[in-house]
């Protein structure tokens, strides 16, 4: 069982989020029930849109992706006027953040939930120093400028392909995001935008995965 604390936090956020989505500090939450979750343990696809996986560090992902969409479609979907919508983005190799040079750069990543894009962002995972940094957008939208990895939750793995034999180079970012949403299905659509024109191999070089989706209906009054 969570500790009391832990449990207050969580709906504070939960409540918190809804009175910014929303706009009105007289919104109530009244239901809240997972209607999608999964890990990809036993790579289950049913739903998903151009599902692969890949083994990396003990973990079963979905994907790599580059320059793809991964699409998940939910039906039957409970009363609810919001939906919630968390993810475990692994971003791996040498994404190179907000440069737009046409050759390196931009490297965007988007978020879709039904007809609503709720990010469109840049990852870095380079170094920052003085006098070079290639810094990125998330967690705000393109074009923003923060500090590469800003915002992970988890920097210290190795890269999946070109920089496998290298640590930090794969960061792990959870994503939370509430949609005002009301029908029976939805369709929630991750994709990427990647740019690299200096390499032979551009999957080896960026790619990225998902660890983890969970999606929520939630009924606010």
């Amino acid at each position: 069982m969570l500790p009391e604390n832990s449990i207050k936090n969580f709906y504070s956020f939960i409540l918190g989020s809804l009175i910014f989505l929303l706009g009105s500090c007289s919104e109530e939450l009244k239901s809240s029930r997972i209607v999608y979750s999964h890990d990809f343990i036993d790579f289950t696809v049913e739903g998903w849109e151009n599902a692969k996986f890949i083994e990396f560090q003990g973990m079963n992902l979905l994907g790599n992706y580059n320059n793809e969409e991964a699409v998940l479609n939910l039906d039957n979907l409970p009363p609810h006027n919001v939906l919630e919508v968390t993810v475990d983005l692994m971003i791996h190799d040498s994404w190179d953040g907000n440069p737009d040079d046409g050759v390196g750069g931009p490297d965007i990543w988007y978020f879709q939930i039904g007809d609503q894009e709720v990010l469109r962002t840049t990852f870095s995972n380079t170094v920052c120093e003085s006098l070079y940094c290639m810094r990125q957008s998330y967690p705000d939208n393109y074009l923003r400028q923060h500090n590469p990895k800003t915002g992970a939750i988890q920097t210290n793995l190795p890269g999946y392909c070109h920089k496998s034999n290298e640590n930090n180079y794969t960061s792990r970012y959870r994503i939370k995001k509430l949609v005002r949403h009301n029908g029976t299905s939805v369709r929630i659509v991750f994709g990427d935008e990647l740019v690299q024109n200096n390499t032979p191999f551009p999957k080896c070089d960026e790619s990225w995965s998902l660890a983890k989706v969970e999606v929520s209906a939630l009924y606010v009054k």
